[in-house]
């Protein structure tokens, strides 16, 4: 609930989640992991491709396919550090009807027997979620976390220490007296045989009177006084330097919020020398994390499509495949693609592999 709490309310985390979920729920594909068309091939393909209109329904019982829910698949992947839910088949064993996703924070960690197992609590009952109907997808897990780590595990201390920066900054500025001024007031001198009392209430009401017109000068209006008014900025001297000082302390905040959602500064412009190699390099750089994830994402969707084409007799497999293409790349990406298919040609020319080998290695730079 505390990471939830965090992307939802800090704006910096919220944009360094909405970077890396936009970016990983890239648009994809079903693809025929076979080389050659047959019938049973065609026919696997397009069951395929009919599999996510169906498969996956929101909460308002809308059956919308995976374009909503990879989304929220990265989101659950990078925010709670596991994805997982329940796949159901047709009540003829057919096919895959639909996945129902499950809140990851209903799910408990336990140990039987020197074996830890997952088990979905619910109000009145508890799952054993060691079963074939159910997938789970852990981010970052290993030995010491065999059930993912959310990528905002970093974030909760340092999200502390900026807050109360803040709160520091409003305090310091607050009791140094920013955006105050001092105004002291001469009283004239008095006149030959007026009385105290006269006196008194003359200085008195021109004090009024002045403090009445600088209280009620507008941004572009300008105060007019006799010369026995003197205004006065209370202060620091050098207030460019202590609001600099606060600033980079914040900045370098901003920059470790930043580095623990795995965006490290440099890549959000926290440098220079902004040339095209540059940029070039931050782009390879974020690129590779993200085909990382995806990999383990397609393994997810390669395993409900293989678990469809088995229920549906087909002898075949898949797997998916994200386009993370861009427009401005088309050109970059054309020239590496004829590279390759070159080295392949030579390769076949040369008959160091078969035909067979060939394709396959064309098939898969498609």
């Amino acid at each position: 609930m505390l990471y939830r709490f965090l992307a939802d309310q800090l704006p910096i985390i919220n944009a360094c989640l909405w970077t890396w979920v936009r970016l990983m729920a890239a648009p994809g594909e079903y693809r025929i992991a076979e080389t050659g068309r047959t019938a049973q091939a065609d026919r696997a393909q397009r069951r395929l491709d009919q599999l996510w209109s169906q498969g996956y329904t929101n909460v308002l019982g809308n059956r919308v396919g995976l374009v909503t829910l990879l989304p929220g698949l990265v989101t659950s992947l990078l925010r709670d550090g596991m994805f997982c839910g329940f796949v159901v088949v047709h009540r003829d064993g057919s096919g895959i009807d639909q996945f129902f996703p499950v809140d990851p924070i209903d799910i408990v960690r336990e140990e039987t027997r020197g074996q830890w197992r997952l088990v979905l609590e619910r109000e009145n009952s508890r799952i054993d979620l060691n079963r074939p109907d159910f997938y789970y997808l852990p981010l970052r897990h290993g030995v010491e976390a065999p059930f993912g780590r959310s990528i905002l595990q970093p974030i909760p201390f340092v999200s502390y220490i900026e807050q109360q920066l803040v709160d520091d900054m409003r305090r310091s500025s607050h009791n140094s007296g920013y955006h105050r001024l001092h105004v002291r007031i001469t009283p004239p001198e008095r006149l030959a045989g007026e009385s105290d009392d006269a006196y008194t209430d003359r200085i008195d009401g021109y004090f009024d009177s002045t403090v009445k017109m600088i209280r009620s000068c507008e941004v572009d209006d300008n105060p007019v006084t006799w010369d026995n008014v003197a205004v006065d900025y209370i202060g620091p001297d050098k207030s460019r330097e202590v609001s600099n000082s606060w600033f980079m302390n914040h900045r370098a905040m901003i920059e470790d919020i930043c580095a623990g959602t795995n965006l490290a500064p440099y890549l959000l412009g926290y440098s220079y020398g902004a040339t095209t190699t540059w940029a070039s390099l931050k782009f390879d750089v974020v690129m590779r994390q993200v085909r990382s994830v995806q990999t383990e994402i397609a393994h997810f969707l390669e395993w409900l499509g293989n678990l469809d084409l088995a229920l549906a007799g087909l002898d075949v497999k898949c797997r998916f495949v994200f386009d993370n293409s861009f427009a401005y790349q088309a050109v970059d990406t054309l020239a590496v693609q004829s590279g390759q298919i070159e080295n392949i040609l030579k390769l076949y020319n040369a008959g160091l592999i078969d035909e067979v080998s060939a394709r396959e290695k064309a098939e898969n730079l498609i």
